[in-house]
């Protein structure tokens, strides 16, 4: 594969790494032409492990021949562009984790009905937007047992650069895809929903009622106003997790860990 290195900053090619936006990455308008940039070594190896297929790659030259020697080997006959750690710095706009980033190519969005064909517990973002919870809950998800994730559409990218980092390649691992319509269409789907909030009826979320339930979506609110009141109003159930010393709620990434491990198949 062709080692490139770069001597500034306006270098053809580049754009992926330094220039292009995270929507303009996302490529909404076609989304098969869509690119994400995957972070570090590990996650990169998650990547490809899970199928995904590399476009590019920006490493500093001692990791060439160091930590991201096996991910060269792997990417086949794409670009490797490398410089010193303070150009690459100069370019992204931030160090590089472990000093290697991959453009990848996204992959179509599976319908709802392919991602929960299967499922039995499904974690639902209903306009989360924090780059860091989302890929928080992700990392969660995949590490306590949830069959899937689904998104509304105003939740953040799952494929943004810092959530993919967060989640340490978790997004890679869990099936999700994108809601098309209202998130009680779940029930077509054999899903009872569990909407995480602070009401009068909501019951704790050790109720043995919830374990016993086949097929489970729980649903999750954005950082500041929580889900609001027609998500809540339409849930199955409205599930709490009880609070010590006058705590009132714990962050979306928290709970939804939480919710996690409590609410898992058993």
């Amino acid at each position: 594969m062709p080692i490139i290195k770069i001597s500034s900053l306006n270098e053809p090619g580049l754009e992926v790494f330094s220039t292009l936006t995270e929507a303009q990455l996302r490529n909404q308008l076609e989304p098969e032409k869509g690119i994400f940039i995957a972070e570090s070594p590990k996650v990169i190896d998650v990547a490809l492990n899970a199928g995904y297929t590399p476009s590019a790659l920006l490493c500093e030259e001692k990791h060439i021949t160091g930590d991201a020697a096996s991910i060269i080997s792997r990417c086949g006959d794409i670009p490797v562009y490398t410089g010193d750690r303070e150009l690459l710095r100069t370019l992204t706009g931030y160090t590089l984790t472990r000093g290697v980033l991959c453009a990848m190519h996204r992959s179509p969005s599976p319908a709802v009905e392919e991602v929960c064909r299967n499922a039995r517990r499904v974690v639902v973002i209903d306009g989360v937007v924090d780059t860091t919870n989302i890929g928080a809950i992700f990392r969660s998800a995949a590490a306590l047992g949830i069959d899937a994730v689904l998104l509304t559409p105003t939740s953040c990218d799952p494929l943004n650069r810092r959530a993919v980092r967060v989640s340490m390649g978790s997004v890679f691992l869990v099936p999700w895809t994108w809601l098309d319509g209202p998130i009680d269409q779940l029930h077509r789907y054999g899903f009872q929903t569990a909407a995480m909030a602070l009401t009068d009826n909501s019951i704790p979320i050790d109720d043995p009622t919830l374990r016993e339930l086949p097929k489970l979506a729980i649903i999750m609110g954005t950082e500041g106003d929580g889900l609001s009141h027609s998500v809540i109003a339409e849930a199955d159930y409205v599930v709490r997790i009880p609070m010590s010393h006058n705590v009132d709620s714990l962050n979306v990434a928290a709970a939804a860990a939480v919710a996690c491990w409590e609410l898992r198949k058993r």
